[in-house]
């Protein structure tokens, strides 16, 4: 199936494309850059004016505390995988996992590029390669975006109070995040909106329309993908000295999702830096100590960073590795074609046989053919930048 990534932004994110002079966007460019540079200066400036504390806190890491929540955080990554994957499946895309884990995890490397548009494209690229239809990419990442979003407010509106009176002095807005959340986690408003999204775009409409039963799925899955983020900060705030049971696991998970949600709703950092690790120190301040929190901060961007990286690596060497399975497996003989090992029944027999006996019989087209395209097969399909025209 043809895909181009115009189509995808013409149809689906047209005002999300950075369009204008080269000027501007080089002045865009510039302020997103300035911007970004401002909030990880302050998160500096936090770091040093407490820097006396800092060294005792690092003393307080372990090895296996810092292994453990780098396994969370994987974690947490594939259940993000896999609510974007229940979207898909619900549109009528059926990926296997290896195949969504490649396509999924390597399109997340591009949310380090300014804008929320990059990852999109990039997932709906490598699509091509599996047969997914350039909307049904464009729509489902689109849909996991805003799921995420609208899973996270509403965890970290549910947790304010949990944090403090200065996090609900400072993040009180969140909870006007809560109606519109809600809205975007109701099947048939969203329905309704894809449907007038691409009348508008004079597209065709989706192939099915998403179901309770879909949304629902991606749902459990985000929830699942905070609760590993969740516990990734919880693991490192107790690795570094601070005190709590199950109700510090709750403010980590409240306090990460909204802090992962500020910066996300402020688009010009990538990936969130710098809104993020102001905004999370600032949530745990009043129930976890200053130079813990911060600590805690500077890891967890560093681990999430390496886990980043890390799960494309996986997910391409698994490819690679089916691929080499695939050459190494012996071919399996066509129904119609006898074993050399066996004799055939004509040349055992010393009866003459009946002309109906010793007419060949003639092999049928689906015998010596596989059905179904190369997933079905069990073999990854080829690299789009190297198939052959």
């Amino acid at each position: 199936m043809a895909l181009r990534t115009g189509d995808v932004t013409r149809s689906i994110v047209p005002a999300v494309v950075p369009r204008g002079t080269g000027r501007w966007r080089l002045a865009r460019g510039a302020a997103q850059v300035a911007v970004t540079g401002a909030f990880l200066g302050l998160v500096g400036w936090s770091v040093a004016r407490r820097w006396d504390e800092v060294p005792a806190v690092l003393g307080e890491l372990s090895l296996p505390g810092l292994l453990l929540a780098g396994l969370a955080a994987a974690v947490a990554g594939l259940c993000g995988c896999l609510a974007w994957r229940a979207i898909l499946t619900d549109f009528g895309v059926d990926l296997p996992l290896r195949g969504a884990a490649r396509i999924f995890f390597v399109g997340q490397l591009a949310k380090y590029l300014p804008g929320k548009v990059w990852p999109i494209l990039v997932q709906a690229r490598l699509g091509r390669a599996y047969g997914v239809p350039g909307r049904a990419s464009a729509v489902a990442a689109l849909l996991a975006m805003l799921v995420t979003l609208g899973t996270g407010l509403l965890l970290a509106a549910a947790a304010l109070p949990l944090l403090g009176d200065r996090a609900v002095a400072g993040y009180w807005w969140i909870l006007l995040a809560v109606p519109p959340a809600l809205l975007v986690l109701w099947p048939p408003l969203v329905n309704r909106i894809l449907a007038a999204l691409l009348r508008l775009a004079r597209r065709e409409p989706m192939p099915r329309p998403l179901s309770a039963r879909g949304i629902g799925g991606a749902v459990g899955w985000s929830l699942a993908t905070w609760l590993g983020y969740g516990t990734h900060l919880w693991l490192l705030l107790t690795d570094v000295g601070a005190t709590g049971g199950p109700d510090l696991l709750l403010r980590s998970i409240g306090a990460f999702a909204g802090s992962w949600s500020v910066g996300f709703l402020l688009a010009v950092a990538p990936a969130g830096v710098g809104p993020r690790e102001v905004a999370l120190p600032l949530l745990l301040g009043p129930t976890v100590a200053g130079p813990a929190a911060l600590v805690a901060t500077v890891l967890s961007r560093l681990l999430l960073t390496m886990v980043d990286l890390l799960l494309p690596a996986v997910a391409v060497s698994l490819r690679w590795s089916g691929r080499r399975l695939a050459r190494r497996l012996p071919r399996q003989p066509s129904p119609a074609e006898p074993s050399p090992a066996e004799p055939s029944s004509v040349e055992s027999s010393s009866v003459e046989p009946s002309p109906v006996e010793s007419s060949p019989v003639e092999s049928s087209p689906l015998g010596s053919s596989s059905v179904g395209g190369p997933e079905a097969r069990g073999v990854e399909p080829a690299d789009p930048a190297t198939r052959q025209p």
